[in-house]
């Protein structure tokens, strides 16, 4: 079952309780409510100041798409040529900003056919490719990294150059004759607003130093998602930050700002429906879905805690928690969450596992290893 394109009647749960009890699925089910993503785009976009794009890589699925052009976005950060050709066909009005430092020749020709016209980069070879193949007036990004913590990890492993390099790379885009703008990315799920003010502050001293007035400044993604029920994101704190930052730091000379969040904007419209398979012994739990399907991520971030356990007729269970492992399906000994997850004790084979807001990075990444994987795509209105 997959997700409809919007034209086509379509059931929508009202929860997934409700889907569970009327449909009782066997495999994994992600479920969306686009009313829920509908409304993260509207708080970004009335909170942000300045220009909100969506990172396709989080979650490409077409429905994603299309709601969050119908809700406001207007722009897209792509990362290969088929993001670039999948934005092309359903948001061809849309900016589409290519943001991956590093391209084949092949990847720039398709995108310079596509239209491109923002891009980005990070060291003097790729910026070699692009001033080779760009038309003049192309807006070309340096990327540049710090060693700022708040992160759950960073890219600076990958991407990103030093201060002084991004300086360099700024005065070779101007006498290039293209448009010279800065960007950065704070790293994932990063919930401290000093982070962004600190890679703002940093970029107008790079702005100096090259004797370059920016064109724009992309804040990259990074923007958290509410992913332990604890600690819900406090987006409009870290908008606040970045706003007054820019103006501290650059004041008149102020370009215009980008962002560019795929977690922060798809993820909480998601959950994951999982079943356990069996409790070894009682204590250890097996799911239908691991690391190798819709769980991919959790042992790099971490666990998301904001699960909901119901019994099979969609009930919810009671029982104290107990710390249990919780292992996937395939016969990969790696294929485990991170720790322990505290589970009612109560726990049931043929139970649900609810994990919310489990949007990002998670169908995209599913591999059917080992055979399993299958997964549905189904919607569900919690939004009212």
């Amino acid at each position: 079952m997959g997700l409809t394109e919007g034209r086509a009647p379509r059931t929508i749960w009202k929860s997934p309780a409700a889907l569970i009890r009327a449909l009782a699925p066997d495999h994994p089910v992600m479920v969306l409510d686009t009313d829920r993503l509908a409304a993260t785009a509207r708080r970004f976009l009335e909170g942000f100041p300045g220009m909100v794009t969506y990172a396709v890589k989080a979650n490409p699925d077409r429905a994603v798409i299309r709601t969050l052009v119908r809700a406001g976005i207007t722009g897209f950060d792509v990362a290969s040529p088929a993001e670039i050709d999948l934005i092309g066909q359903l948001a061809p009005g849309a900016a589409r900003h290519y943001h991956n430092p590093v391209r084949a020749r092949g990847e720039i020709r398709h995108a310079v056919a596509a239209g491109m016209q923002s891009w980005s980069v990070d060291s003097q070879s790729e910026l070699d490719k692009l001033l080779a193949e760009l038309p003049p007036q192309s807006e070309i990004a340096a990327r540049f990294k710090l060693p700022v913590a708040g992160a759950a990890y960073d890219f600076g492993a990958k991407f990103g150059a030093t201060p002084d390099l991004a300086a360099t790379l700024l005065r070779r885009i101007a006498a290039g004759g293209h448009r010279a703008s800065l960007t950065f990315h704070p790293g994932t799920q990063c919930t401290d607003p000093a982070a962004w003010e600190s890679y703002i502050l940093a970029a107008a001293g790079i702005a100096r130093a090259a004797g370059i007035t920016l064109c724009r400044l992309n804040v990259g993604g990074g923007f958290p998602a509410h992913r332990l029920g604890a600690v819900p994101p406090q987006l409009e704190a870290i908008f606040a930050r970045i706003d007054h930052a820019t103006s501290r730091a650059f004041g008149r000379q102020r370009p215009g700002l980008v962002c560019e969040p795929g977690r922060g904007l798809c993820a909480d419209a998601f959950a994951l429906i999982t079943r356990v398979k069996a409790l070894r012994d009682g204590r250890a739990v097996f799911l239908n879905d691991g690391i190798y399907g819709g769980l991919t991520e959790l042992p790099q971030i971490g666990n998301l805690d904001r699960i909901e356990v119901l019994d099979p007729e969609g009930r919810p269970r009671h029982g104290p928690p107990l710390p249990r492992p919780v292992f996937g399906p395939t016969c990969d000994s790696l294929d485990r969450l991170p720790g322990e997850l505290p589970l009612p004790a109560d726990l049931a084979e043929g139970d649900y596992l609810i994990f919310h807001g489990a949007g990002a990075y998670s169908t995209v990444t599913n591999t059917r290893f080992n055979g399993f994987g299958q997964m549905s795509r189904l919607f569900v209105k919690t939004v009212s």
